[in-house]
């Protein structure tokens, strides 16, 4: 089904103000852990996203517990108030702005790593923990949790959103890495999905239904994921290429061969340039691919070679390789700030960000008419991308006080995702829908299953107070 898609300029804000009833029985229920303070309400009612000028949330809980998190609901419940859940405030899509009011329910103090199985690879978390947080608590034990969106996302937020990263292109995306979920619902109860073995067929899968739901039906206070073991040889390389087409075509062929590469990352010229200035590398001004390779020390050189070649095929030059595990952090903390560097190659602005994934086979088309678009219409604008799983993401530096660079970097954004979803792609394959791509979400899904969707959403949410006003319009 093809849906017209129009551009979204603004969120729908109806802010209702939240009856002195509730805070006083959060008070009661919370003391010091509430605060409506409006620096830490302003805190947690923005986030990476364009938009601005949302008013923030009425006050602010500090979950510490998961009786703590099924408290405040039961009490928001009583009055009908609305619930944002809060990890560490990285979201790119609005998922944190209080569009209808309510409360924020920050998780960021649950951040114990509750249980490592380590012969079962697995370990438990509450949704506070990071990325980082969980790897440096398994390194000893030579596994590693391999999802790493460009923030240092907490483990919950990355749940919520279905978020991938560098990695997924190998390891896959938080879809195929979380195996069970404890979930408060929307009248407070505590419930579990799945086990910590890795399959099972009893009944409907709850786990991947509350995977990506935005914390739109249910808010996780503990997640339990797959670990992996540390690879035996990892080796890392930069290659630049004549142009971006080069670059996309040479992943395109690398996947198609059936290389099991660990990370393949786009970068056009200009966001090497702003890598270069924020992380003081001296990387070749050109469109670049950086490649990860894991396995046995004999794969690994395997892998290399042959991706070399093809790279050599396709104009690929100055492969260079990073060896030691400092060369390597180095480069993948650069490429993990690539968006932050290019926002600050243009001070004050803020980033309308495309997130589309589309089959491989269409990658070099796809990437190579969002390029010539933005060109045309003169925006600043940068490429990066997971491009190893058909994923790219164009970054439109805007004025945010001017509304016509908004609607010129919304329209382009809007071509961009029509054109992904009409060759069988989606408007996002990692951050969510948010604010910003409901409308996009209807384009792709068709009336049918946003109808059941909006189903799902009041069977487990009647009085609609999770995250109101985000995924479904």
């Amino acid at each position: 089904m093809t849906v017209a898609l129009t551009p979204t300029l603004l969120p729908h804000i109806d802010v209702q103000p939240t009856p002195p009833e509730a805070l006083v029985a959060l008070q009661a229920r919370f003391g010091a852990q509430l605060s409506t303070a409006w620096a830490v309400r302003e805190q947690h009612g923005r986030d990476e996203s364009a938009f601005t000028h949302v008013p923030p949330p009425a006050a602010v809980v500090f979950a510490e517990s998961t009786q703590d998190v099924a408290d405040a609901v039961r009490i928001a419940a009583q009055w009908r108030v609305p619930v944002i859940p809060f990890g560490v405030g990285s979201s790119l899509e609005g998922h944190l702005l209080a569009v209808r009011g309510g409360i924020s329910l920050d998780v960021s103090r649950m951040n114990q790593v509750l249980a490592v199985h380590a012969d079962d690879l697995t370990a438990t978390v509450q949704p506070g923990v990071t990325r980082k947080q969980l790897n440096e608590a398994i390194k000893h034990l030579g596994l590693f949790f391999p999802i790493d969106p460009g923030a240092d996302a907490s483990i919950g937020g990355m749940t919520a959103t279905r978020a991938s990263g560098t990695n997924a292109v190998r390891y896959g995306t938080m879809r195929d890495n979380v195996l069970a979920l404890e979930v408060v619902t929307a009248r407070g109860d505590v419930i579990r999905t799945g086990t910590r073995a890795r399959k099972s067929s009893a009944g409907y899968d709850l786990t991947r239904l509350f995977v990506g739901s935005e914390g739109t039906l249910g808010i996780f206070t503990a997640i339990t994921v797959r670990l992996y073991p540390l690879p035996e040889a990892v080796s890392a390389a930069v290659c630049s290429f004549p142009s971006v087409d080069a670059a996309v075509r040479t992943t395109m062929a690398i996947i198609q061969m059936g290389v099991p590469i660990a990370r393949c990352e786009l970068l056009d010229a200009r966001t090497v340039r702003a890598v270069n200035a924020h992380s003081k590398l001296g990387l070749r001004e050109a469109p670049m691919l950086l490649m990860e390779f894991h396995g046995s020390p004999a794969s690994v050189r395997e892998q290399a070679e042959t991706v070399q070649a093809l790279a050599h095929e396709h104009g690929g030059q100055d492969f260079e390789w990073a060896t030691t595990p400092e060369e390597r952090t180095r480069l993948w903390t650069a490429r993990h700030n690539a968006y932050f560097a290019a926002v600050q190659s243009r001070p004050g602005c803020r980033c309308i960000t495309t997130d589309a994934c589309v089959p491989i086979s269409q990658l070099a088309e796809q990437v190579g008419a969002a390029v010539a678009e933005a060109d045309a219409a003169g925006l600043p604008y940068f490429l990066v991308g997971h491009v190893g799983d058909g994923n790219f993401h164009m970054g439109y530096l805007i004025d945010p006080d001017d509304a016509a660079e908004r609607a010129r970097a919304e329209a382009l954004n809007a071509a961009l995702v029509q054109r992904a979803i009409d060759c069988g792609g989606t408007c996002t394959g990692e951050h969510g829908v948010g604010l910003h791509k409901m409308a996009f979400l209807h384009a792709e899904v068709g009336d049918g299953a946003l109808a059941l969707m909006r189903a799902i959403k009041a069977a487990l949410d009647p009085q609609g107070i999770l995250n109101p006003g985000k995924v479904l319009a």
